[in-house]
């Protein structure tokens, strides 16, 4: 007998629901412990990864009315931003649309997802406005003085992700690895958090619908639509949520060798109305494939599952005492979080594993694991250079979700 979101809401109010992390139906199922219907209400799963497709949607004012006519280009900390769609003449106030993507024309390495995170850290932003009757104007904000400040992703929580690797002998810069990927079958890269994501615990969107509340980064937002480029063997979601409630512990810059991507967070519950929903949630890592692809042309050549990539540690050991103080750090380099300068800072780290693959001394130790390929009739060990997706933020962000909708902070629809 299946169940009904009405009753599920009641049993919420009662305090009686039975309310799970993915994380802990997993580890049930790895214990071999029974799962029925009776036994759980609702599912918190959750994703972090690079998510390209992000934008932010700003209105906020830069100047007294009749100090320029309207913005031409706006730069923010030096990274580009596109005015409009609505002109604001006169008004001294801008409406802007940022890129997770954007580059700052000062610091390659400083894009729109580091300064998002810097916006949210309440960090004071510069911004230069050159306007369409030739003035250049000079301020600065904060988070605070940001009237609107929505995120949209227009393509996120892919259910279905790849794995890439360079088969050639020339390195291969690409938004697949943090440095240009080196060859043949030197590293591996991959993205998703595989038995975590929302998406492959349901995934024919049974209950993940238009108008579904989730968490996005933290913030209360809405599914607003199937994403772009998604079918149904590989569906995802575009996404929409106040940037001002958002956490920035969840949403940042991450380095790659074709320039600064984004990454954000996103937790969604999945209520268990009927069997089917619930065999859907019971889907373990093992049993989800993951292509590779070559990453010039990103045709698939071989196949490995997210068991095996996601062998190993969710955060590296470091060990300071070891450091060589090298004259070029490798690690300092090439961090795609920009998580070490001198020191380890671990609010920033990511988990990718470049620092343990990258410092000739171990300063960082981590294991990341390493995936069998088939190539020219014979086996060879590649290991997992780059982790693009962070498992210890999506568990996290399940976790906080389980909390606000057994306080009764989350509505379930």
């Amino acid at each position: 007998m299946g169940k009904t979101i009405k009753g599920i809401k009641e049993k919420i109010e009662k305090g009686e629901a039975q309310i799970f992390t993915v994380q802990q139906i997993k580890e049930m199922l790895r214990n071999q412990e029974r799962i029925s219907i009776d036994d759980v209400d609702i599912v918190t799963t959750a994703t972090c990864g690079i998510m390209s497709g992000t934008a932010a949607i700003m209105h906020f004012k830069v100047a007294e009315p009749g100090k320029f006519k309207k913005a031409k280009k706006v730069y923010l900390n030096g990274v580009p931003a596109t005015p409009g769609p609505c002109p604001n003449e006169n008004l001294g106030l801008v409406d802007i649309i940022l890129y997770g993507t954007s580059t700052s024309i000062e610091n390659p390495d400083y894009g729109g997802g580091f300064l998002l995170n810097d916006i949210l850290k309440r960090k004071e932003i510069e911004v230069i406005i050159e306007s369409t009757d030739s003035k250049t104007i000079k301020t600065s904000l904060t988070l605070d003085k940001i009237k609107t400040a929505r995120i949209i992703g227009t393509r996120m929580a892919y259910k279905n992700y790849m794995a890439f690797i360079n088969p050639s002998d020339e390195p291969i810069p690409s938004i697949f690895n943090p440095i240009p990927m080196e060859g043949p079958y030197k590293g591996l890269s991959f993205s998703g958090c595989g038995e975590l994501n929302p998406l492959q615990n349901d995934p024919t969107m049974e209950t993940i619908k238009i108008g579904s509340p989730i968490l996005l980064n933290g913030a209360p937002g809405m599914i607003i639509g199937e994403g772009t480029r998604s079918t149904p063997e590989k569906p995802n979601l575009m996404i929409a949520a106040d940037l001002h409630h958002m956490n920035p512990y969840y949403i940042g810059g991450f380095r790659t060798a074709a320039g600064p991507e984004i990454f954000n967070t996103i937790a969604i519950p999945i209520p268990i109305l009927n069997k089917k929903i619930l065999a859907n949630t019971l889907i373990t890592n093992d049993n989800i494939p993951l292509p590779i692809a070559d990453i010039r042309d990103r045709r698939i050549i071989n196949k490995t599952n997210y068991k095996i990539a996601w062998m190993g540690d969710e955060r590296p050991s470091y060990h300071p005492q070891r450091c060589a103080n090298c004259e070029k750090c490798l690690v300092a380099e090439r961090c795609p979080t920009l998580a070490f300068k001198n020191t380890l800072d671990l609010e920033k780290c990511f988990g990718c594993g470049m620092c343990a693959n990258s410092c000739p001394n171990n300063v960082f130790e981590m294991r990341t694991g390493k995936v069998t390929l088939q190539t020219n009739n014979k086996s060879i060990k590649v290991p997992v250079v780059c982790r693009q997706s962070d498992i210890k933020r999506a568990k996290k962000l399940a976790e906080e979700l389980k909390y606000r909708i057994e306080s009764g902070e989350f509505p379930i629809r």
